[in-house]
């Protein structure tokens, strides 16, 4: 059996029939999206992409080579499809990391090989290190003085063991109708710059717990992963450039790490061999986001926008976070291509990179193209995330007024069951307008809801139109984001396909449409929104 997989003929005989949507501007579109459905139902190259840049380049951290590697590769498909304008756009970032192996085995009380992922922008062991472990969970600062004198020559375990998980929920799950509904609902404005700046500081307590187990001579740590199952994750989230971890980390699954505390409180500390092999990369200091376009015939219409984030973490192949969504852009852009559409508004496509590290790639190409807002520059990485959304004024550029439409897709491989309109009730109209062509693929839902953590937030936090798509979850949040289970094997076949189809469709009508979508107003410093609120003090 073929990767490609060809939906069945009365789901694509369903599909075809909703071309004769009345609320098409024209025969000409109407032929437009009979044409993209056939060959994007019956014809798709999604899943030969996604295998191309899951099983043959694998995860893709920011500025390693293999993301490198997938520059190259995706410059190449669009150049392929006979996209314009094809280029990398780079941005500040820092170090890259690049792991070529890495191994952890128990030697006493017997010999047994574990299961573990280096965290990202891991120092090298340099060889293999042998030690005794020693349980010592530390999660603030604060706890720092009760192990001092305590770690020398440790491999310190620094997670509380818990206990395992029995969830009821199911692992594998679709979105009902219900589901849906209660995403529908209008969210009030919450201003909490603090705890924005308290979420950042908590992220960084993990470089100054390396930094304090260096100083006492501590060999390594060893964090427990957050799911069972043996999964492992390896996220870096406190790297921040030129401020690497100070000492090797790995992330170890929960089955093995409880067995080492058990161990260690029940007799001798069990011993470990700790091995990782790894690089820091100085060669270029700059990331890049890949662009690239079908021009519009109007040069004064502006244009419209798909991207999703080519950056992933190293664990499993960076498949459903977000290979997913790039495959999808770049199966809405070979559609479009080979079907020789002369959109009104340049349709331009974004491969995000640095979104793992607070949506740097996306950030960048605002402050280079939209808008800038006046943050502290020595802020990096992700210490500038919650800075950037909460500085004023913004002071939109030249093209901030040509960026008619932005949609984003970066919450798996699920198939699209709607849009999340950001609270922009004035847009609802025209976002259900631009879907009742995909209506009978299961896409037919317009929520009030916002939806945040991807590279359409910062278009929206300079009133821009950024979308974001409702996806079925499938066992994206139960097992797969993030982890060593994100392979290929996690991706919906019929989900991708429908989900390309689509994306390329909407893209389509806002390019050619002669009604633009409602702005929010350019945001201004908010008041607080509960002047009687009393911030706890020790939050």
């Amino acid at each position: 059996m073929t990767v490609r997989s060809r939906i069945a003929s009365g789901v694509a005989a369903i599909a075809l029939c909703a071309v004769a949507s009345p609320v098409l501007a024209g025969p000409a579109e109407d032929r437009l999206i009979a044409q993209l459905l056939d060959e994007g139902l019956n014809r798709s190259d999604a899943m030969e992409i996604a295998s191309e840049l899951m099983d043959r380049i694998g995860p893709r951290l920011t500025n390693s080579e293999n993301h490198r590697k997938a520059e190259d590769w995706a410059a190449a498909k669009f150049a392929s499809f006979g996209l314009k304008n094809i280029h990398r756009e780079p941005f500040e970032f820092g170090l890259g990391w690049n792991l070529k192996s890495y191994s952890a085995t128990m030697t006493t009380p017997r010999t047994l090989p574990l299961t573990v992922l280096p965290v990202a922008w891991s120092p090298a062991t340099g060889g293999t290190i042998t030690a005794p472990v020693i349980v010592a969970p530390m999660s603030k600062v604060e706890n720092f003085d009760a192990w001092k004198g305590k770690l020398a020559g440790k491999i310190v375990l620094v997670s509380l063991p818990g206990e395992t998980s029995e969830s009821k929920d199911p692992v594998f799950e679709r979105l009902s109708g219900e589901d849906i509904g209660k995403l529908d609902k209008y969210t009030l404005p919450r201003h909490d710059p603090e705890g924005l700046a308290i979420q950042v500081a908590r992220r960084g307590f993990a470089r100054k717990l390396s930094e304090f187990l260096k100083a006492e001579g501590a060999l390594a740590m060893v964090k427990m992963t957050y799911r069972d199952g043996k999964l492992v994750h390896g996220e870096g989230y406190d790297f921040v450039p030129g401020q690497t971890l100070a000492l090797p980390a790995m992330d170890m699954g929960q089955e093995d790490y409880r067995r080492l505390v058990r161990l260690a409180k029940t007799g001798a500390a069990p011993h470990l061999s700790l091995s990782i092999d790894a690089t820091f990369d100085d060669k270029d200091l700059m990331a890049d986001n890949v662009i690239a376009e079908i021009p519009g015939t109007d040069p004064k219409a502006g244009y419209v926008m798909a991207g999703a984030h080519f950056d992933s973490w190293i664990a499993g192949d960076g498949a459903s976070d977000n290979g997913a969504g790039s495959v999808a852009v770049i199966e809405a852009a070979r559609l479009l291509s080979k079907m020789g559409v002369k959109p009104k508004r340049t349709i331009r496509f974004a491969l995000w990179s640095g979104e793992e590290q607070g949506l740097l790639g996306s950030k960048a190409y605002i402050e280079q193209h939209l808008a800038t807002r006046p943050v502290d520059p020595s802020l990096k990485g992700i210490d500038s995330y919650a800075a950037w959304r909460n500085a004023y004024p913004i002071t939109p550029k030249p093209e901030y007024s040509q960026l008619k439409a932005y949609f984003n897709m970066d919450n798996g491989s699920g198939k699209f069951r709607g849009i999340y309109a950001e609270g922009n009730v004035g847009a609802a109209s025209l976002l259900r307008e631009w879907l009742s062509p995909f209506n009978s693929l299961g896409a037919d839902k317009v929520v009030m809801s916002k939806t945040g953590g991807t590279d359409h937030v910062y278009l929206q936090a300079i009133g821009l139109p950024g979308y974001q798509f409702i996806q079925d979850p499938l066992d994206y949040d139960s097992r797969v984001h993030h982890s060593s289970l994100d392979t290929l094997d996690h991706m919906r076949a019929d989900d991708m396909r429908q989900a390309s189809v689509i994306l390329a469709g909407v893209l389509l009508q806002a390019a050619m449409s002669d009604k633009e979508l409602p702005r929010s107003p350019l945001p201004t410093q908010p008041d607080a929104t509960d002047p009687f609120k009393v911030q706890d003090p020790n939050q």
